[in-house]
């Protein structure tokens, strides 16, 4: 008895994992007759579990969505996975830490002693957050990426303003926040936009055919937007110097900077960001020595910053835009 219940929850677990079956592979995983396969759906059916069987040369089995939810199933790693994706709602950026606590809840509640054991054992955490989303507005724009249909919004501060209309492509989360990749209708380019500054309109807009996205993955096409590059997800500007530090001392704080012992002493770091003097000033926070700076371009950000921090006086108060009293 005990092998025939491991056996049908394994099933059970291997009908949640894809949509169709064939009754001879599922057998084959099982180790066991199509006969015996057979009689193990019976039994999921007489538990409540809605497993169609499908005509065909080979047959086969399905398990469908009921009105009403049979025990759930889930194996160890599924458990864990579960645990941790739980815990660590906060980060997604969607505002539903407290559901996804009482979710956990209720998941622990029908798992098996042994299971539970172990999920009580992932104590995950995870930053909260930047600006939390209202899942309905998420609700409302994956559903227009869904059904391909143009998006009219108000954003940030313009809900005086006429609403934006976009083309809703790619949904995305990225460092506790949601965006949205789009087509503006109005500028005629891709656009990008925060969800959390979104206020969707009830109307629901045109049908559209689906563009093809520049880079065709929308996380490189957000990198690259944020990188202001204009090719790839590269940063549009590169260029390396020669740090008075040794690999060992550069490594730790290099992050996706390309780095090369010179010698002992010495680490030549290749990085790239937005602009020169950007990238300049990157170089100048390992304090220390910098020199042999490519390309000329960079060379002369260096000069630009050390004309800046020039000009500057200690206690020096910017007076510049106030107004003079009459």
């Amino acid at each position: 008895m005990a092998d025939t219940t491991s056996r049908m929850l394994r099933l059970l677990s291997l009908l949640q994992a894809r949509r169709d079956w064939p009754g001879e592979l599922l057998a084959e995983r099982l180790e066991v007759s199509v006969r015996t396969v057979r009689r193990d759906v019976d039994r999921l059916r007489e538990l409540g579990y809605r497993v169609q069987a499908m005509k065909g040369p080979d047959g086969g089995y399905r398990l469908d969505a009921g009105a009403e939810l049979p025990p759930l199933l889930f194996d160890d790693e599924q458990a864990v996975a579960v645990a941790i994706a739980l815990q660590t709602a906060a980060a997604s950026g969607a505002d539903i830490g407290e559901a996804a606590e009482r979710a956990l809840a209720t998941v622990r509640q029908v798992m098996p002693s042994p299971v539970r054991h172990r999920v009580d054992g992932v104590v995950a955490s995870s930053p909260a957050a930047v600006a939390p989303v209202d899942p309905a507005r998420l609700l409302a724009v994956s559903g227009a990426i869904r059904a391909r249909e143009v998006l009219r919004f108000d954003y940030g501060e313009t809900a005086d303003t006429a609403p934006r209309r976009t083309e809703a492509h790619h949904l995305v989360a990225r460092s506790g926040r949601w965006y949205l990749i789009g087509w503006d209708l109005d500028r005629d380019d891709w656009r990008v936009y925060r969800v959390d500054r979104m206020l969707p309109r009830s109307a629901r807009g045109a049908r559209f055919t689906p563009r093809e996205l520049p880079g065709h993955d929308p996380h490189t096409f957000l990198t690259a937007r944020f990188r202001g590059a204009v090719a790839g997800d590269a940063w549009p500007c590169r260029g390396s110097v020669v740090l008075a530090l040794p690999i060992e001392a550069v490594l730790p704080f290099a992050a996706d900077a390309v780095v090369e012992a010179v010698d002992a002493q010495r680490t030549r770091v290749s990085a790239g960001s937005w602009s020169w003097t950007a990238l300049a000033a990157s170089f100048l926070r390992f304090d220390a020595e910098v020199t042999g700076a490519e390309p000329p371009a960079l060379a002369a950000a260096f000069t630009t910053l050390a004309e800046r921090a020039g000009r500057i006086r200690v206690g020096q108060t910017d007076t510049s835009d106030r107004r003079r009293s009459p």
